[in-house]
């Protein structure tokens, strides 16, 4: 059991949990974080207060919200034979319910705020929902082994770069110099800008993801030699490690164009240049003069940098998807990576099986 339990670990923190066998919602992602959804749960109590009324009336509103979800938890438990205000070991479907439900019902119960119940159950579905995601699929394990990996897997794309970033940068710095491109980011409503750099994320993520589960096929023909096939969910394990990866690397390519953008606009654009062509000298966030060179960084000037860094790394991302040799490279990194991690799902199975 020790030794399956290593496997385990390994599998995590190499991003694969779904390569564990009997992994399961109930007793390997809700379970691991019954903590914090109990902690919610109580801090969603106060819902039911109303602040137009006396502090006493509050203050046994909140007790009588908690009496009923700790009675909620006591009733479970019982059902399972457990101590009444124990942590559940295994969180299933009804526990789930309790905790959407039950802190939704209190604000109804006590002063019929329907509203404020909608909302708070909405945003605990949500709530789990995103631990599913992130503990089952282990997004945090994966953001670390794709982390940590990064440096290797840009020097190895240097080729693409050297392609790719000069007729980027060309078209960035003709683009960063035009009159228009400052009158439509740089007075922007930034929940317009957001909405922006948003729907272009969202545009280079689906290039990615098109790719991927030819990518999915690939590796695992190549690395998964002599052990049974990946089922359908350890694939989609799988390509989230080859997403994240992929997009980490456009995230610092967007990222260092958007440095180099303010860097390059505290140095080349003065405020004549901004009155000449806003009617104004901008905003400033600061106002410094080091070694007699002003810093002078304006909303403006970060709002500019920000479209362009998005628009930058949306071209990136159609680079990746349509360099072959840079595919092949990547792939073949990524493969080199994980060949000992399917190498340990064989001897893993084999013990399993034995």
């Amino acid at each position: 059991m020790d030794e399956l339990a290593a496997y385990e670990r390994r599998f995590r923190r190499a991003g694969l949990p779904l390569l564990i066998e009997d992994y399961s919602a109930s007793e390997d992602i809700f379970t691991r974080v019954a903590p914090l959804l109990a902690f919610i749960a109580f801090l969603e109590v106060f819902g039911a207060v109303d602040l137009s009324w006396p502090w006493w009336a509050n203050v046994a509103t909140v007790l009588g919200a908690l009496a009923v979800l700790l009675g909620a938890l006591a009733l479970r438990n019982h059902a399972r034979g457990r101590p009444a205000f124990a942590i559940p070991e295994r969180v299933g479907p009804v526990e789930l319910a309790i905790f959407v439900l039950v802190p939704a019902l209190l604000p109804v119960v006590f002063n019929q705020q329907v509203t404020s119940a909608l909302v708070t159950a909405a945003g605990n579905v949500l709530i789990l929902l995103v631990a599913w995601g992130v503990v089952g699929f282990g997004l945090l394990s994966i953001v670390r082994w794709a982390g940590a990996r990064l440096v290797t897997q840009l020097a190895a794309s240097i080729p693409l770069v050297a392609r790719a970033v000069p007729l980027l940068m060309l078209f960035a710095v003709v683009l960063f110099l035009t009159t228009e491109m400052w009158q439509v980011f740089a007075e922007m409503e930034l929940a317009s800008l957001i909405a922006i750099v948003a729907l272009l994320m969202v545009i280079g993520s689906l290039f990615v993801v098109g790719r991927i589960p030819r990518e999915v096929g690939a590796l695992a023909e190549q690395a998964a030699h002599g052990v049974p096939p990946l089922r359908r969910a350890q694939r989609v394990n799988v390509g989230m490690v080859l997403f994240v990866s992929q997009a980490l690397q456009v995230l610092v390519v967007a990222l260092a164009v958007g440095v180099f953008f303010v860097v390059f606009g505290l140095l080349a654009i003065d405020d004549g240049v901004l009155d000449a062509w806003l009617g104004h000298a901008g905003h400033a966030i600061v106002d410094w003069s080091v070694f007699g060179v002003r810093i002078r960084p304006t909303q403006e000037l970060l709002r500019v940098a920000t479209a362009i860094a998005a628009l930058s790394g949306l071209y990136y991302a159609i680079a990746v998807l349509t360099d072959a040799t840079y595919r092949e490279e990547f792939l073949d990194e990524v493969t080199g990576d994980m060949r000992e991690t399917f190498a340990d799902r064989g001897r893993y199975l084999a013990l399993r099986a034995g």
